[in-house]
């Protein structure tokens, strides 16, 4: 073990060399493997003990690629038995997802020059057709499973954001919307709900989607918190019978636009002042103070006020608790990020089936992390929004 500190202590003061982290991946891969050798064979290599299983039998050569770049590694092997390093298991599902979507844009010869030079890179430039079938089957079977899954219990709250990448549609390279839906159920839970591509933002395609929800079992959404998509609003009203929030952060951009540059800091400050106040009441009387005050000198910002107010104060007939979470669709932005990154990895994605493997996939393991985190929402905070009339009466006598 000293032996091995001292070892560790020699990177670390490497500090200034490039390799460094590489070589901090490759002293703590060696560690391990010899931490879960010891393990298989009862003993440490050269010891003698009663407790021994079996012997070391040599190494073989494997090539590991990393974020940080190649490490050769020397695997242990066993004279009875066989080891496989746990660091090297098969790929997380998202990195399957991604490598499978990157195939298949190769072998149908749509690829980007970025997209050639990574197949070539993960040593796949002779992949095949059935190859990358298998692959997309084995994803899609997990994917698919997850995104059409029961949905149980009553969901107060609804996140909806759309995020735009490019695909291959009959021929021509088309943006198409990736919608994401993540919910809040009474149990504090958050959880994604459901993914879908699509070209329009109409009415129908919203109502689509959200029906494919309520079929699956999504009732009791009170409030539908989204951009200021066409349509969703009427589509959220015939599904849900559910308020519609509109993101006030995308709001506030959409307003700053009709003020110069200069004077963009006042006309912050004076909005500002609108989501200060603490009861919807007030909130509504500021707004309307605030538009007056600012017509003269900037009308269309007054008239986007005029007709924005009741949408973007929603949130504040719901409990104060829960404000800073339901105002905007910020609670996504990670999301959206983590789908934007692998996107700009494809360049453009080979048809609508490729983008709901990859996004279904990161969807699914942000879903399996937050399942065992904390809760989103507390208990009490949620209980007045519950149909179940002994929460609502817990919750008014607390």
């Amino acid at each position: 073990m000293t032996d091995d500190r001292m070892t560790l202590i020699e990177l670390i003061e490497k500090g200034t060399d490039a390799d460094l982290v590489r070589d901090l991946l490759a002293f703590a891969a060696k560690r391990m493997m010899d931490l879960e050798v010891e393990a298989r064979t009862g003993a440490p290599a050269g010891a003698r003990s009663p407790d021994r299983l079996t012997h070391r039998n040599g190494y073989r050569e494997r090539a590991w690629e990393t974020r940080a770049g190649r490490i050769e590694l020397a695997i242990p092997k066993l004279r009875k038995g066989s080891y496989f390093p746990s660091f090297l298991e098969p790929r997380r599902t998202a990195e399957k997802a991604l490598t499978a979507v990157i195939q298949e844009a190769y072998i149908h010869g749509i690829s980007t020059r970025s997209v050639d030079d990574l197949v070539k890179a993960m040593g796949g430039s002779g992949v095949s057709k059935s190859q990358v079938s298998r692959l997309c089957e084995e994803i899609d079977e997990r994917v698919n499973a997850f995104l059409s899954r029961p949905l149980e219990g009553t969901w107060p709250y609804l996140w909806i954001d759309a995020t735009y990448v490019k695909a291959r549609e009959g021929g021509r390279i088309v943006s198409r919307a990736t919608i994401v839906a993540v919910g809040v159920n009474t149990d504090g839970r958050r959880e994604v709900l459901g993914v879908a591509t699509g070209a329009s933002e109409a009415e129908p395609f919203w109502k689509a989607f959200l029906r494919s929800l309520a079929d699956r079992g999504l009732r009791g959404v009170k409030l539908v918190i989204a951009d200021d998509h066409k349509g969703l609003r009427a589509a959220a009203a015939k599904v849900f019978s559910a308020t519609h929030q509109r993101c006030r952060v995308h709001w506030m951009r959409n307003a700053l636009a009709h003020v110069p540059p200069k004077q963009r800091p006042a006309a912050v400050a004076m909005l500002k002042t609108i989501f200060a106040q603490d009861s919807a009441e007030a909130a509504h009387a500021q707004w309307r103070q605030v538009a007056d005050a600012l017509r003269e000198r900037f009308q269309k910002l007054a008239e986007l006020m005029d007709g924005a107010r009741e949408d973007v104060l929603a949130y504040m007939t719901f409990p104060r608790e829960h404000w800073a979470q339901i105002a905007s669709t910020n609670p996504l932005e990670r999301l959206n990020g983590e789908i934007k990154r692998r996107a700009d990895v494809i360049g453009i994605f080979p048809n609508d089936r490729a983008v709901v493997r990859l996004v279904g996939a990161l969807m699914l393991e942000q879903n399996d992390e937050w399942a065992v985190s904390r809760r989103y929402m507390s208990l009490e905070s949620l209980a007045s929004l519950s149909d179940d009339p002994v929460l609502r009466l817990s919750a008014v006598s607390a």
